[in-house]
C-alpha cells in the first residue's frame, strides 16, 4: 500500500473544544493506512506556542501541526501571505477542510490557488461573538457559498447562519452530525461511584455541564438555576453540587459569581478532563442553557450516558433526538428551570448506544463515510 491520503484541518487550535473532539474522535477511527490528518492552527502571539491538549496525541496519530498567525483583521495582507506561502510549500493535500470559517473565505482560494483539488467548508457554529467581531465575523463569511467545493454543516441552523439561507438549496450543503465514541460513554455504576467518591458527592443531586467557558454556553444563568435547585434542596436536607467541566476565558467570572451568589462551596470547576466520559457518569442531570450552538456535541455525549438533558430552545432540535432531552426557554427564570430539574431527577439509565447509532450519531460509521470522501473527493 502506498502513503495515505492526507488532509488538511484548518483551526483555531487544538484544545479541548467541540469542534477539536469531534474531530479528534473521527481521526481515532480513521484507517490511518489510508488517510491521515494534519493540522493548520493559528498562533496567538510571536514566539513559541505553547503546546495545547491534542498536541500530543495528534503526533502519536501520525498527524503533523503547522501554524499561522492569529487573524486580527489589521493583518489582512500579511495573514493573506503566510496563508499563500504555506499552500504554495504543501500543496500536496486532497483535501482542506476548514472548521475556522470565520478565515475560510481567505484560506480556501489560496488553496484553490495552489492546486489543491477539494475545498470544504465545515460550519460548526450558529451564532458568534458579540459587537464588532461577530459583525466582522458575517462578513467574511459572505463568499463562502461560492467558494468552496463542499459546505459541510453540524446541524441545518449552523450551514444557514454561516452560508445563508440559499445553503439548503445548494448541491454543495451536507449535515454532518457531531458524532462519538457512544460506547465509552455507557452508563457504569462502578465508574460513578469511583468519580462520586473522588470529589466528595457521594450523596449528592449532581448537575453537570460540559463546555468552553464563553460567552456562548451562558454560565451566568447556569449558575443561577443551580443556585435555585440548591435552595430548594437543603430545605428537604438533601445537598446539590454542580460539575462544570472545561476552561475558557470566562472561568475567573464564573468563580467570582459562584461567591457572590453564596454556592462556591458546591460547585466544583473541573478544568479539562481526558476521559470526559468518566464524569458524566456521576451527574445526575445535565443542562445546557446555551445563547447559541452549531450541534452541540456534549449534549450526545450526555444522551450517551443516558441523562436527561435540560437544554436551551435556542438549540437546534436535531441534538433533541432521544426523550432524555427536553427544551426549556433561557428567558423564564431560574427558578423555572430549577423546577423543571428537580420534577425529572429520578429515572433509570439506560443502555443509549443502538438508539445514537440509529439517529446517525455514531462516529464509526461516520468515519467509514467520510474516508469515502477524503480519498475519493466526492460524497457518496
Amino acid at each position: 500500500m502506498g502513503e495515505p491520503v492526507r488532509v488538511l484541518h484548518v483551526l483555531g487550535g487544538l484544545s479541548l473544544g467541540g469542534a477539536e473532539s469531534r474531530i479528534m474522535d473521527l481521526y481515532r477511527c480513521m484507517d490511518r493506512e489510508k488517510v491521515q490528518f494534519d493540522f493548520l492552527v493559528h498562533q496567538s502571539a510571536a514566539g513559541e506556542r505553547i503546546p495545547e491538549f491534542y498536541d500530543g496525541e495528534v503526533k502519536e496519530l501520525g498527524g503533523r501541526i503547522y501554524l499561522l498567525p492569529k487573524f486580527k483583521g489589521y493583518n489582512y495582507f500579511s495573514y493573506r501571505k503566510a496563508v499563500r506561502e504555506f499552500f504554495a510549500a504543501h500543496d500536496y493535500y486532497r483535501v482542506v477542510q476548514g472548521h475556522m470559517t470565520s478565515t475560510a473565505a481567505i484560506y480556501l482560494p489560496e488553496a484553490a490557488k495552489a492546486g489543491i483539488p477539494v475545498r470544504a467548508a465545515h460550519a460548526r457554529s450558529a451564532g458568534v461573538d458579540r459587537g464588532i467581531k461577530g459583525v466582522v465575523t458575517r462578513l467574511l463569511r459572505i463568499p463562502l457559498l461560492g467558494q468552496a467545493d463542499y459546505c459541510f454543516a453540524c446541524s441545518g441552523e449552523a450551514g444557514e447562519a454561516v452560508f445563508g439561507k440559499k445553503w439548503k438549496s445548494s448541491q454543495k450543503a451536507l449535515v454532518i452530525p457531531n458524532a462519538v465514541d457512544a460506547g465509552k460513554f455507557v452508563y457504569k455504576k462502578e465508574v460513578r461511584d469511583r468519580i462520586r467518591k473522588e470529589w466528595g458527592l457521594e450523596d449528592r443531586f449532581v448537575i453537570g455541564h460540559v463546555g468552553r467557558f464563553h460567552y456562548a454556553k451562558n454560565h451566568e444563568f447556569l449558575l443561577e438555576v443551580f443556585a435555585a435547585v440548591q435552595n430548594v434542596l437543603k430545605e428537604k436536607g438533601t445537598e446539590a453540587a454542580l460539575m462544570l467541566l472545561g476552561e475558557g476565558p470566562g472561568m475567573d467570572a464564573a468563580k467570582k459569581q459562584a461567591a457572590q451568589l453564596g454556592i462556591g462551596k458546591s460547585v466544583f470547576f473541573m478544568g479539562n478532563r481526558k476521559e470526559v466520559w468518566d464524569y458524566y457518569q456521576a451527574m445526575d442531570y445535565f443542562v445546557f442553557p446555551s445563547r447559541f450552538e452549531g450541534l452541540p456535541g456534549t449534549v450526545v455525549e450526555a444522551q450517551a450516558a443516558g441523562l436527561k438533558c435540560l437544554i436551551s430552545d435556542r438549540i437546534t432540535r436535531e441534538v433533541g433526538f432521544t426523550d432524555l432531552v427536553a427544551y426549556k426557554n433561557i428567558d423564564l427564570p431560574a427558578k423555572d428551570w430549577a423546577e423543571q430539574i428537580l420534577d425529572g431527577g429520578s429515572y433509570e439509565r439506560e443502555n443509549m448506544c443502538r438508539i445514537i447509532a440509529e439517529a446517525g450519531f455514531d462516529v464509526r460509521e461516520q468515519a467509514k463515510r467520510m474516508e469515502h470522501f477524503y480519498v475519493s473527493g466526492k460524497m457518496g
